[in-house]
């Protein structure tokens, strides 16, 4: 058995188009040891493809974070075969608060030096050391006191389009980035109480577990995210009191989680939390923007980038440096929204 795709994107996204199989996307994520991510790796990839699961999971030697696409009919199956490795038993599923449209077009399993990239060098650092777990309620509780101090562990063009409200939002593209502008943001606040938060639980438990270790008291994380606390809360009648959309690392980039729009269109400034990638291929830029604008610019950023499409350009040569002057960047490809 291959244990790697070998058909492009494109024909692949045209098969998923046309199976019309039932997927249900999910997340799952564990910190724990993995003595041999190689060789989990190709068990895993030889569980799965069977299957038809679909979608992208990381594997180091300080756990496993997924982000698939399992078809319905086989979903039984793939949790009975997933809860039989002993250290995967019971691991929380984090089904997809709006699972429509197309999210993977393939699967990818890959081993990395971690499963979350933090920029930490520290090997005596135990991710699995997190703070206390809140469930809906318990976060909700928090929230409302005014001495809590909320803090987005998310990129900011996750926050941009849906946060909860007062949270601390730090401006920063990676998850790296964003442990060292959380520490300055923090700074004074050591015996305040502090609630992390991210899409699927993995980088609030890590960020939570750092920050007990720099010296933090009182810190807590949103057990399962996002995902698991919107769940929570439609089931158990609570307020939902996350506002905008979920930002997604697949093909359906965002899910609606209420009705506020917290972002503008990165062309026109109107209202719009619409995600888009560039139509101009060679550009890609992940924005925002409205459906007028998109036909304006026939899906792209920026006239430039449409003249180019068009082949009204001439000869123009597209150079990345033009990026710099665009107010966003090229879909990043990790999972760190786990």
């Amino acid at each position: 058995m291959a244990l790697h795709n070998r058909i492009n994107r494109r024909e692949l996204r045209e098969r998923i188009a046309r199976d019309g199989v039932k997927r249900t996307v999910l997340s799952f994520y564990k910190y724990v040891a993995v003595s041999d991510p190689a060789t989990f790796r190709d068990e895993l990839y030889a569980l799965w493809q069977p299957l038809g699961v679909l979608g992208r999971t990381y594997l180091a030697q300080e756990g496993i974070n997924a982000q698939i696409a399992v078809p319905e009919a086989h979903f039984d199956l793939f949790r009975e075969q997933l809860y039989s490795i002993p250290f995967l038993e019971g691991v929380r599923l984090n089904v997809a608060i709006d699972g429509n449209g197309p999210s993977f077009y393939k699967l990818t399993i890959k081993v990395r030096p971690k499963i979350v990239a933090d920029g930490l060098e520290d090997s005596s650092f135990d991710p699995s050391n997190s703070g206390e777990r809140l469930d809906a309620a318990g976060f909700n509780r928090l929230a409302d006191r005014s001495d809590t101090v909320i803090v987005d562990m998310r990129n900011f063009y996750e926050s941009e389009v849906g946060h909860f409200p007062g949270a601390l939002l730090p401006h920063a593209e990676t998850f790296r980035e964003e442990l060292q502008t959380v520490g300055e943001l923090l700074k004074g606040k050591e015996n305040s109480a502090v609630v992390t938060y991210c899409t699927g639980g993995i980088r609030c438990e890590k960020a939570s577990a750092w920050l007990k270790r720099q010296g933090f008291s009182r810190v807590y994380q949103l057990d399962g995210g996002i995902i698991e606390y919107t769940r929570q809360c439609r089931e158990n009648g609570l307020p939902n009191k996350f506002q905008g959309v979920n930002f997604v690392f697949d093909d359906r980039l965002s899910e609606r989680v209420s009705d506020h729009v917290l972002a503008q269109c990165h062309v026109c400034g109107c209202a719009c939390d619409t995600h888009v990638n560039c139509a101009h291929r060679a550009c890609n830029l992940l924005f925002i923007q409205c459906p007028e604008c998109s036909a304006m610019l026939s899906g792209c950023c920026s006239e430039e980038c449409r003249l180019y499409c068009s082949g009204e350009s001439g000869n123009m040569v597209f150079e990345r440096a033009e990026q710099k002057s665009k107010p966003r960047f090229h879909h990043p490809n990790n999972l760190e929204s786990v």
